[in-house]
């Protein structure tokens, strides 16, 4: 499944409004939020159509799992955007990202727990918002909710003293690259899921995070939770490969044109999330070129000063 679908759910009370863009959508917020509410709507949707008083709006069909037969049921669904309430022990399983992974649904998950297993990006994290307009006629007010982005991103005002990137391959050598002509120490975390135990570990109070955005979702909440201790800024773009791709070092409009919708080109079930996709087609469009790309190793030639200068062009536009 691919594409961007805007859903609205809403009976006679309250109406959610929200856009969906990736495989996994999370939705977070406290108790009372209105969460539950959204789920238990497409839920009666999903049993009584029409008759239950719910109406939704929608291109792809929405439906909830019982939690009972769960993978049976994801097997069984096709091309579809399926909700999840918190509360079920299995969303935080390996099974189920295995599940999700291998699915062609769209996943909208609403829980305060944090899925370490499932790779969403920093974009795709919302919180509820009530926007109600009440009128003078108290019995025809409906509660209405949108969606908001958690995590936006980062401006970068002043040069960190130490810089954690996420992998050790060719992002990590090109930021390296970087960090050694501005004199500033760069670390390999070698995983997001090690980034927290650096920032811990390093004596440097003002320190700058790089990773892919991607996927990173999972590790947010705990690493900004060290800004109470730590001078603590990150820059979170799709990936190393989404900056090359944006840089316009790759020439031709296909690029650039799945560069501004990126949805209506990424097949799901094929790419567990986007920073795998930009992988793939940053070496597809660079392979027979001298701009060749191996995630393993950089290839020198993005380190000229030219190459060089259009990567750190995209930066500084990101930040800015």
């Amino acid at each position: 499944m691919k594409g961007s679908y805007q859903i609205i759910i809403q009976n006679s009370l309250v109406q959610f409004k929200l856009q969906i863009n990736r495989n996994i959508t999370i939705i977070r917020g406290d108790s009372a939020t209105g969460k539950t509410t959204m789920v238990n709507l497409v839920r009666q949707y999903s049993l009584d159509g029409p008759a239950s008083g719910v109406n939704i709006s929608c291109d792809k069909a929405c439906t909830v799992l019982s939690g009972l037969r769960w993978e049976d049921e994801i097997k069984a669904i096709h091309d579809s955007i399926i909700f999840l309430d918190e509360g079920f022990n299995f969303i935080s399983s390996k099974d189920f990202a295995k599940a999700v992974k291998s699915s062609d649904n769209y996943f909208v998950i609403a829980t305060r727990e944090t899925l370490f297993n499932l790779p969403y990006s920093i974009k795709e994290i919302y919180g509820l918002k009530n926007v109600t307009r009440k009128t003078k006629y108290q019995e025809f007010n409906r509660i209405y909710t949108e969606f908001y982005q958690i995590y936006n991103e980062e401006l970068l005002y002043t040069k960190p003293k130490t810089v954690i990137v996420e992998d050790s391959n060719s992002g990590y050598q090109f930021f390296s690259a970087l960090c050694k002509k501005e004199n500033i120490r760069c670390i390999s975390a070698k995983g997001k899921s090690n980034i927290y135990d650096h920032i811990i570990g390093c004596k440097d109070e003002s320190i700058l995070v790089i990773a892919d955005g991607a996927a990173f979702g999972p590790e947010m909440e705990r690493v900004l939770s060290l800004r109470k201790v730590k001078n603590l800024i990150y820059f979170l773009p799709e990936s190393f490969e989404w900056l090359i791709l944006k840089s316009g070092l790759v020439d031709g409009s296909r690029v650039q044109d799945i560069l501004q919708h990126p949805y209506d080109f990424i097949e799901s079930k094929k790419y567990f999330s986007w920073e795998r996709f930009f992988t793939a087609l940053l070496t597809e469009e660079t392979k027979d070129t001298y701009l060749f790309y191996s995630k393993a190793k950089l290839n020198k030639a993005y380190l000229q000063q030219k190459e060089a200068n259009a990567i750190k062009g995209v930066i500084e536009k990101v930040v800015k």
